[in-house]
């Protein structure tokens, strides 16, 4: 669900019908009561009917359960202003299939998606140098995850997903379980040979060398057979591709096109 710039510009406050879908547009509203645990602003019912949260440029923190149990919320999209989100802000939203983080996201709090069991990816910008303890716990389908070797990790964030699985198929993990082991191969899945996993991950775009083109590069270098190569977690660069909520301007069929364009131009002459 991309929000163009200009898009950006114009959205003001409020709730209301967007896209075709109930959207709460966020301006940083204290929405929960920590100290007497109850909500300060819209009901149940009214929480309950939203499917789209748009974070509002100008925040800069997500507050304590500001959406915790906001049953029927599929999508996440927040400005490049939010700094942290704190605890348990998106507790089991059960329905939360797509999460856009703040480019200059710093912090994720304890619980910050526990029991989001529609959650299939997660891409963490290089900005984010902590994410509390059992942050993405019981996310069940919670299978690509991109986090920058810098970012700390609490305890038992993974627990309950498929990438938690995963790493339990790899033989030096049969004995003496080490966490900070687990994470770190987690982290580096993407190191040494695999390029274009790497690039189809991304949060930023290189001024010097687009994306697109850095993509397109190795594609061209490699025979695009290196869109399906599989990396440890077996998951392909076209799988980040088509996951990654900051390059979903970047098609498979314009990578093609532009592949089999260049050949028959090469070939032609």
């Amino acid at each position: 669900m991309r929000v163009q710039t200009e898009e950006w510009r114009r959205f003001v406050p409020g709730i209301r019908m967007y896209r075709g879908k109930k959207t709460y547009f966020y301006n940083g509203e204290i929405l929960w009561d920590d100290e007497n645990d109850c909500l300060l602003l819209h009901n149940e019912e009214v929480r309950r009917s939203w499917q789209v949260i748009i974070v509002l440029s100008g925040v800069e923190e997500i507050p304590w359960n500001a959406f915790r149990w906001c049953e029927k919320l599929e999508a996440v999209i927040m400005s490049d202003t939010v700094t942290s989100i704190e605890g348990n802000t998106f507790l089991d939203c059960k329905s939360l299939v797509f999460v856009r983080l703040s480019r200059n996201l710093e912090y994720i709090g304890d619980y910050t998606f526990q029991s989001c069991t529609s959650l299939k990816s997660i891409f963490i910008p290089p900005t984010c140098t902590e994410i509390g303890e059992e942050a993405f716990d019981g996310c069940a389908k919670l299978a690509i995850v991109n986090i920058p070797n810098h970012t700390q990790l609490g305890i038992n964030v993974f627990d309950g997903t498929v990438i938690f699985y995963l790493w339990k198929l790899e033989p030096i993990f049969f004995d003496n379980i080490d966490m900070e082991k687990v994470y770190q191969w987690i982290k580096n899945v993407n190191t040494g040979y695999y390029a274009l996993h790497r690039l189809c991950c991304s949060t930023y775009e290189n001024e010097a060398l687009p994306i697109s083109e850095a993509i397109y590069q190795e594609v061209k270098e490699h025979g695009p057979k290196v869109l399906q190569e599989e990396n440890a977690l077996g998951i392909t660069p076209l799988k980040y591709l088509e996951e990654n909520p900051y390059l979903e301007n970047i098609d498979e069929m314009e990578l093609m096109k532009r592949y089999i364009a260049e050949k028959m131009g090469q070939v032609a002459d």
